[in-house]
């Protein structure tokens, strides 16, 4: 068997990548550069491949499929990224891979507290020696009500992780399991919109989710709520939230993830002028926080992110 990794990063991933290959007794190739119609020849002879958050559209998924490839395996929990349903016609397996929860449930805290007491503009003033207190008040999480919108993996894990802080906690998921959540409790999502002083997304990104939180979501929100997005961009309409956002019925917004971050993220984009309207208009709002989709990126999370794509491709493991 031989396997193929494409935007493999040599900074952190390629030792764990030979090793679990050396490991596993597979073949194995890698390229640092994304897949492309370009580059796909590269994996000719390969059973399988390895890709992270890079888009795989049809043109490219037959192209791997011409070419003998049979299972791709994204080193990532999401497959958004992936048109599933043409490979699904073609018969090229898919498989999306598991790393540690604490990683993004991690994130997700310390995102709820740094905008909690607004940190982005404490670290600011403190860089202009502007030492004042006005327009710096914060809150304590501990009065606070927050609702949880996902109860997987990583969504029990902030609840684990929050209860400590005293506050309430509301969450909602198509499929609840009440046993799991602790101090927790499960509500309707009309509820936990009017009710959360601080609204945490962890749903995955499915057709079903797609602009789950759209401008009339947001208007039954709290006014001044908090939103956070450690999960998927596409859960949240951006301009409906943009909107929000300057009216004030978003108080703050703390995103690792928005819309149309494919090709972005993951690379040093540093003086290539960004066509990204969406983006910009955010980073220009005194009251967001954001960050470049990596809640997950932790030594230990890399790690399993790369292992188990590995492990998928040599098992046949499948999410199709």
């Amino acid at each position: 068997m031989k396997i193929f990794a494409y935007a493999l990063r040599e900074y952190d991933e390629k030792d764990l990548f030979i090793a679990a290959c050396e490991e596993a007794g597979v073949e194995y190739g890698y390229t640092s550069d994304y897949p492309s119609l370009e580059n796909a020849h590269l994996a000719e002879g390969c059973d399988g491949i390895s890709i992270i958050t890079n888009p795989i559209d049809s043109k490219l998924a037959q192209r791997f499929y011409d070419l003998g490839i049979r299972h791709i395996s994204t080193r990532t929990i999401g497959i958004d990224h992936i048109d599933m349903e043409y490979c699904r016609k073609i018969g090229m397996r898919v498989s999306n891979i598991t790393y540690t929860p604490d990683t993004v449930a991690d994130y997700t805290v310390m995102m709820i507290l740094m905008a909690l007491r607004k940190m982005p503009l404490l670290m600011k003033k403190a860089e202009l020696q502007d030492f004042s207190l006005e327009g710096k008040i914060g809150r304590e999480l501990r009065t606070c009500t927050v609702g949880i919108i996902g109860t997987g993996r990583i969504g029990r894990s902030v609840i684990r992780d929050l209860s400590g802080f005293g506050c309430r906690i509301l969450c909602y998921d198509v499929n609840p399991m009440p046993d799991a959540v602790g101090t927790a409790e499960y509500v309707p999502l009309d509820t936990l919109l009017a009710e959360a002083d601080i609204i945490s997304l962890h749903a995955p990104g499915i057709p079903e989710t797609f602009h789950m939180l759209d401008a009339n979501e947001i208007a039954r929100m709290k006014p001044g709520v908090i939103l956070i997005n450690c999960a998927r961009g596409l859960l949240i309409n951006t301009d409906a939230m943009i909107e929000a956002l300057i009216s004030g019925q978003i108080g703050y917004a703390a995103l690792d993830t928005i819309e149309h971050e494919e090709n972005l993220y993951y690379r040093n984009l540093c003086g290539v002028p960004l066509d990204r309207p969406q983006r910009a208009k955010l980073l220009s709002l005194p009251n967001v926080l954001l960050t470049s989709h990596m809640a997950f990126y932790t030594e230990q999370a890399v790690g399993d992110m790369v292992r188990n794509s590995v492990k998928a491709l040599c098992e046949g493991m499948t999410v199709n």
